[in-house]
């Protein structure tokens, strides 16, 4: 009996470990930032928040429940964040915003076909660093200015901006040849950004990330 029982259980966990596979994935994020309040600007200046490009690399687990439905995590390093352009009399200040983020994704699977998945979830971000870019076209300016202008900028947003952030996430992944796959996602920021709003001020965060990955066996 208690023979049967062992070559059960080693039947059982063996089982489990042929349903759970690890991965790893890296790729191009896209980013935005958008706000309910308009640009502060002189007058006869235009300007507004841009997407901004940027990386992610990370790992994962998946874990099927059968042959169409699994459940994932994951843990990717992101490079997010957004971009100000504002332009007046032929010159144009780009502030770049770097949003270094620890990204957990939680989602649940459906296989619409054995190489085909999408899924959607929950994702909770931690920031990790900031970090502010300026560049001045059409006009000269004084680098050292600039550098203080992007200092002054992190210590805001470190100082004014919520660490945490929570969101919601929908996408697909397509098995192209054994573990090899290709992932696309949109995530949306549910979490105003902001510390301690002013007259209801929202800033959140949306972005796109596509890339590679592979799935070990």
């Amino acid at each position: 009996m208690k023979k049967i029982l062992l070559a059960s259980a080693l039947a059982f966990f063996a089982g489990m470990n042929a349903q759970t596979k690890f991965g790893v994935k890296a790729g191009y994020a896209l980013s935005k930032l958008t706000s309910n309040e308009d640009l502060d600007a002189f007058e006869g200046a235009s300007g507004g928040l841009k997407s901004k490009s940027g990386f992610y690399i990370g790992a994962l687990v998946e874990h099927k429940l059968n042959n169409k439905f699994a459940l994932q995590g994951e843990v990717q390093y992101a490079n997010l964040g957004g971009k100000v352009e504002v332009s007046t009399m032929g010159i144009t200040v780009t502030e770049k915003f770097n949003f270094n983020r620890i990204v957990v994704p939680i989602t649940a699977r459906y296989y619409a076909t054995p190489e085909l998945g999408v899924y959607a979830g929950p994702y909770v971000s931690f920031r990790t660093s900031t970090k502010v870019n300026i560049d001045v076209s059409g006009g000269i300016a004084n680098q050292e200015v600039l550098n203080a202008g992007e200092r002054a900028l992190e210590e805001s947003f470190d100082d004014n901006l919520k660490s945490t952030e929570f969101g919601l996430l929908l996408g697909a992944d397509y098995n192209i040849y054994k573990g090899l796959f290709v992932d696309a996602r949109y995530s949306f920021g549910l979490t105003n950004m902001i510390k301690d709003p002013v007259n209801d001020e929202k800033l959140k965060m949306n972005f796109f990330q596509i890339g590679l990955g592979y799935k070990f066996k």
